[in-house]
């Protein structure tokens, strides 16, 4: 968990957990598909932080999102977040074209969370690699 959070990326922690797997047992043709399945798909930390950010953008401008937007919205940044997986600071980028593609008038708002953007990315990374491992 230092590892990751020194590095913002869950992807450092990668080859010890392959080995920590293979010493226990498990094989290699099973380690090799399913860890990297894993952190490529299992992405809590990366969607959570997508929807919510989105949300504080709108409120904090002013022009909160409907129910329907909403909706809409997360299942996007779901889906959305498998692309910022392996690079640190992703999320940033990923958050602004999904909002440029749902509300065009909130990407003015990215501006507000570029300042806490390293920590939130620590923090997504943590729960990316815990999510992975329980």
């Amino acid at each position: 968990f230092l590892l990751i959070l020194s590095t913002s990326s869950s992807e450092s922690a990668l080859p010890r957990l392959i080995a920590k797997m293979e010493h226990r047992g498990v094989s290699k043709p099973v380690v090799g598909i399913t860890v990297p399945t894993g952190y490529s798909f299992n992405l809590d930390g990366t969607a959570i932080y997508l929807t919510m950010s989105s949300l504080f953008i709108a409120n904090a401008l002013g022009d909160p999102l409907s129910a329907s937007e909403q909706i809409s919205l997360l299942i996007f940044m779901v889906i959305a977040s498998k692309g910022a997986a392996g690079v640190t600071g992703a999320g940033l980028a990923t958050l602004a074209g999904g909002l440029q593609s749902h509300r065009p008038e909130l990407v003015d708002g990215v501006g507000l969370i570029v300042g806490i953007d390293r920590f939130m990315s620590e923090a997504r990374a943590l729960t990316n690699f815990a999510g992975l491992t329980h």
